[in-house]
């Protein structure tokens, strides 16, 4: 399966790279949006990130065509100056954070993250998460309800978070919560009716739980944080999100860029996908692009 990348020519567009560049792409997954900035800007440099490995083996295969400079880091974004540290890079002139899950990962990597098959409750965007690492079988097993209903509401946005909890905490005293299967049962015999008819009461959850293991939200401050850090002078750092919680993050802190004077926002609203885009890629119904350079 292809990945097929959110946003493309919008992100590429502002972004406007030029050969010269030193080009960050904070989680690279199939490459799509570097293969296309490549070709656009052929002497290019480009680090890519990320913590699956799949994602980027499959990366450096997409990229071997292409005539830029590609330095690919098994690490998260939030590391981003370690990466550029460890290849003695000091400044990016263009950045871009793309925050969603690739269609690879959803579909193939085995690791929890659908509910449309029947996998391990892992949801860790490492291939191997160790015995120490995070897990949402961690969280479902061992969490107490309290704190279930906290992770399901805060990163969830779930108004049923506490009644979901209740009915999750209820089931793993009978037995253990093993698989997505498991959790999707749970919820489907307590009642959870679709939201609007059309979201499943898992989706939700599901999204609560990846957040946390993966602490995307500290991630993605500390990301933005250490990205603009380590931005050059003009230069400019894109962040796509796929949900309300990330956008909000992004745009205060966009916002509290400008007002201090250290930075224009490109993007005085959130660019979204065509109708063109959401009729062949579905999935990008919710991405919001925003970008802002550095002065």
């Amino acid at each position: 399966m292809i990945h097929k990348s959110v946003l493309l020519q919008e992100v590429i567009s502002g972004l406007d790279p030029k050969s010269s560049d030193i080009f960050v792409d904070g989680t690279i997954n199939g490459g799509g949006h570097s293969e296309e900035i490549a070709k656009i800007a052929p002497g290019i440099t480009i680090v890519g990130l990320d913590m699956d490995e799949d994602a980027l083996a499959r990366c450096a295969i997409r990229m071997e065509g292409t005539k830029a400079g590609v330095h690919l880091v098994n690490i998260n974004f939030r590391a981003i100056d370690r990466a550029l540290d460890g290849l003695h890079i000091h400044n990016a002139n263009k950045i871009l954070l793309d925050l969603g899950l690739s269609s690879n990962q959803l579909e193939e990597s085995g690791r929890g993250f659908s509910f449309q098959k029947s996998e391990p409750l892992l949801m860790s965007f490492k291939k191997n998460p160790s015995e120490t690492d995070l897990t949402a079988k961690d969280i479902l097993n061992n969490w107490d309800e309290e704190n279930i209903a906290q992770v399901i509401w805060s990163y969830g946005e779930e108004r049923r978070s506490r009644a979901m909890a209740k009915e999750i905490v209820s089931a793993r005293e009978k037995k253990s919560i093993e698989t997505t299967n498991d959790v999707v049962r749970i919820l489907d015999e307590a009642g959870f009716k679709r939201q609007g008819g059309k979201i499943h009461p898992a989706t939700k959850v599901f999204q609560a739980l990846r957040i946390t293991v993966n602490d995307e939200i500290g991630a993605l401050k500390e990301g933005l944080d250490k990205g603009f850090e380590r931005l050059a002078p003009e230069g400019r750092m894109a962040v796509i999100s796929f949900h309300s919680l990330e956008d909000r993050i992004i745009k205060n802190k966009f916002k509290e860029l400008e007002k201090s004077g250290k930075a224009k926002i490109i993007t005085k609203k959130p660019i979204v996908p065509s109708e063109a885009e959401l009729k062949e890629n579905p999935r990008s119904r919710s991405a919001k692009l925003r970008i802002i350079q550095k002065i």
